[in-house]
């Protein structure tokens, strides 16, 4: 009985963990991505990949 109860603790505990990690990425209003650690790595600079596609096309 008792190791039950401590298997169903575990298990809500992961479940409240995956459910707290969707939201964040989904309802976050910081930038970035969930990890939480503030780096804009989910962030696309366009201009920045259109010079870069430029470039590439010149050197050529």
């Amino acid at each position: 009985m008792v190791q039950e109860i401590i298997i169903v603790f575990i298990f809500l505990l992961a479940a409240g963990y995956l459910l707290r990690m969707g939201y964040k990425s989904f309802f976050s209003k910081e930038a970035g991505c969930a990890k939480g650690c503030g780096g804009a790595c989910s962030t696309i600079d366009l201009a920045k990949i259109q010079g870069e596609i430029e470039a590439k096309k010149a050197f050529k």
